[in-house]
């Protein structure tokens, strides 16, 4: 699959770069992709929620009153759920909600997704962006270039650079990830997949290597 890559001005710069078919042309797989979006959000739960039985809230565990002679209910003690400060019946436990997903189902669902984009035109390469100091303003403009200020953009970069980072991060719809740690979730939350040159390459490059 050939990709014309763009300069900050948003011009084509002559050159191209070949992204593996059987990643941005495979078939995609509808189920892999919910799994790992699934496994993503529960992974953001942090399970720590947690309520007092009756065996941990305060209070004393002498019966209320006898069993039988009163006229009244039958009681136990002060602890009961029935009663105001007792303790909860059946209610959360800390637990964790993570979800175990082989590794092939997970590339397959990455795969998937990049395969998505890429059918629906939604993938931007552009030159390498160096910057001297962190500039948001220059980075919106180059955006605004690339015309995908308006977008979820994902900006994709094969090494950290501060300077891009910072000027990254402060910008609204914005994600700025490593090449190297892409996800599913990431990809499918975003409306276009903005990579630098230097990244598309690697791409082709693993492909060769293969």
């Amino acid at each position: 699959m050939q990709v014309e890559v763009l300069n900050t001005k948003g011009k084509a710069t002559g050159r191209t770069v070949e992204l593996p078919e059987d990643i941005f042309g495979a078939e995609p797989n509808n189920h892999v992709i919910y799994l790992a979006v699934k496994q993503y959000l529960a992974a953001q739960h942090q399970g720590t929620h947690k309520v007092k039985t009756r065996a941990e809230v305060k209070g004393a565990s002498r019966k209320l009153h006898r069993q039988k002679g009163t006229g009244g209910s039958r009681k136990g003690n002060i602890r009961n759920p029935l009663y105001k400060g007792g303790g909860t019946v059946f209610g959360p436990k800390p637990h964790g909600y993570d979800i175990k997903l082989n590794r092939k189902v997970k590339d397959l669902a990455k795969i998937s997704a990049l395969s998505y984009k890429a059918k629906d035109n939604a993938i931007v390469v552009v030159e390498d962006i160096t910057m001297d100091a962190p500039k948001t303003k220059t980075f919106v403009d180059i955006l605004g270039k690339l015309k995908v200020a308006d977008k979820k953009v994902m900006f994709v970069q094969p090494e950290y650079n501060d300077n891009l980072e910072l000027s990254i991060r402060n910008v609204p719809g914005v994600l700025g990830v490593l090449l190297s740690d892409i996800n599913t979730y990431d990809i499918v939350n975003s409306d276009v997949l903005v990579m630098t040159e230097s990244a598309a390459k690697i791409f082709a490059e693993e492909e060769t290597e293969a």
